[in-house]
């Protein structure tokens, strides 16, 4: 049989079910207490209609019920769909829609923000309640419905069966769901583990909606490891559930790396258990690399890269952040291609360049997308030729390191967010005293890039900081909404009438 990502639970529960699976504060599930709660999950959502193929979504913080959600979508048959926690609510219902997602698992958090799509989307959307106490009215209770549901065995859907919708932001302003199949998912998983191995617990300290987690989760699933799930990143709690729980594996964006570190009691807990960091989703600068190493004497450093669209795609392993391994100069790469996966650089005309010429990386393999939902076009113009265009600059050196040099799609990444500047200008252009914008990436200390806005008024007209950050609130989540602007008579343009964004962006970092 090719492929399933439900595999992993059952070899687990054959060698060692007695071993701890998940830990969420006081609570701990061993690998038997999970598989029997992911079954009757699994019976839960048959029971309530779910179909083969059907979307579930789950709009929640990190937890171990989050863990049971993911795996237990799968076992029951369906498609995972979880929802990026900091979007606005018109962001949500926007994917909800598109994905035809009709149940979803809501936690304390969030039970506000599911109330209000409850009451848009009427009989439409059945929501699940992961929290404390009663679900509010027209809720169903997560631990009522495992109670009361039986265990059903496996779907076993296999190979390029869909098992994963993420949605990510585009270039168009719209976000566009991704589609991963189980072989997908798996072949990413396997990559990893051989790359670089895994030890035998993971902390969940990125958000579990995120492909750089779910890569991880899988991956440690595989080795039939013990997942830690913190709720949301707090680098105090990150610093004291490496030490209390003795987590090996953890993986940072670079600003969560350089909160952890430079807190006031990172010294004070006993962190040396930690043996592997992997890093990655943004870039990270050399002296903050440097301090990291130096603060965590214990653990190998990894690298990782790629995008949503095509899971992990290379990585620079351990041997290459060590004395001898930096003498090669490799450590400002991206690593080269994992074993499942093949790099090219590709120039205008379609052909493939030689070493060291910058061109748009493209990227093949198992891991790669199936395509965008619903969008058939949009798919066949960024996957032709059996190829992922992925709209990034770069190049390879001799010896297949791949180097990153540009964003082709003007993406900004901040804080280990991906930000898509036509999303942000679509929200700013409907302000009513906007006469039109562009969105650029500048430096920033704390987030390693910030979402700067350069707009032209209309004729007499006024807007400050706030006003267009609380504008901008009704349409996109918080983080993408600009932190700078500046104002201008007019936007730099180019003989075909396209904004200067190359220049923007050369003069804004000339004043940060």
């Amino acid at each position: 049989m090719p492929f399933y990502l439900t595999q992993s639970l059952h070899t687990a529960l054959r060698q060692s079910p007695e071993r701890i699976a998940t830990i969420h504060g006081e609570r701990r599930h061993s690998y038997r207490e999970f598989a029997a709660r992911v079954a009757r999950f699994a019976g839960g959502l048959r029971n309530i209609g779910l179909q083969p193929g059907d979307r579930v979504g789950m709009l929640s913080l990190n937890s171990d019920i989050f863990l049971e959600y993911i795996i237990g979508t799968l076992w029951a048959g369906g498609i995972a769909n979880p929802i990026n926690i900091r979007w606005a609510e018109a962001e949500i219902l926007a994917s909800l829609d598109d994905s035809g997602t009709r149940l979803m698992l809501v936690d304390d958090m969030f039970r506000p923000v599911a109330e209000a799509l409850c009451l848009r989307l009427g009989s439409a959307l059945q929501c699940i309640y992961t929290g404390t106490g009663a679900p509010p009215p027209g809720m169903i209770s997560y631990e009522a419905l495992l109670a009361e549901s039986p265990a059903v065995d496996d779907a076993f859907r296999h190979g390029d069966d869909p098992a994963l919708l993420l949605y990510t932001g585009g270039t168009t302003g719209k976000p566009k769901g991704v589609v991963f199949s189980h072989t997908n998912m798996a072949s990413a998983a396997l990559a990893m583990r051989l790359a670089s191995g895994t030890g035998p617990i993971y902390l969940h300290a990125a958000p579990m909606f995120h492909m750089g987690d779910l890569q991880m989760m899988f991956a440690h699933f595989l080795g039939g490891g013990t997942h830690v799930a913190l709720p949301g990143f707090d680098p105090l709690k990150a610093i004291i559930m490496i030490g209390q729980e003795r987590v090996s594996d953890v993986l940072l964006a670079p600003t969560m790396m350089n909160m952890i570190i430079s807190h006031p009691e990172f010294s004070k807990h006993d962190l040396s258990s930690l043996s592997q960091l992997f890093y990655g989703t943004s870039p990270i600068t050399g002296a903050l690399l440097d301090r990291a190493i130096q603060a965590f004497p214990s653990a190998s450093f990894v690298q990782g890269f790629g995008m949503t669209e095509t899971a992990i795609s290379t990585m620079l392993p351990a041997y290459y952040h060590t004395p001898a391994g930096r003498a090669e100069g490799k450590l400002r790469s991206a690593g080269r291609a994992c074993a499942h996966t093949e790099i090219k650089i590709i120039g205008a005309d379609g052909a493939e360049l030689p070493a060291g010429q910058v061109g748009e990386i493209a990227i093949r393999g198992p891991s790669v997308m199936l395509g965008y939902w619903n969008k058939p076009e949009e798919t066949a113009s960024v996957l032709r030729g059996g190829w992922m265009h992925t709209g990034d600059g770069g190049y390879q050196d001799e010896d297949g390191f791949l180097f990153i040099v540009d964003r082709l799609k003007d993406m900004i990444v901040t804080g280990g967010e991906n930000v898509y500047s036509g999303e942000v200008e679509n929200a700013i252009s409907q302000h009513p005293s906007v006469a039109a914008c562009a969105v650029i990436a500048v430096p920033d200390e704390q987030w390693g890039e910030r979402v700067h806005a350069v707009i032209v008024l209309k004729q007499e007209a006024e807007l400050n900081k706030e006003e267009l950050q609380a504008h901008c609130r009704r349409f996109i989540a918080g983080y993408k909404c600009p932190r700078s602007l500046e104002f201008r008579n007019e936007l730099p343009l180019s003989a075909a009438g396209k904004v200067l964004k190359s220049q923007l962006r050369q003069e804004a970092r000339g004043r940060h």
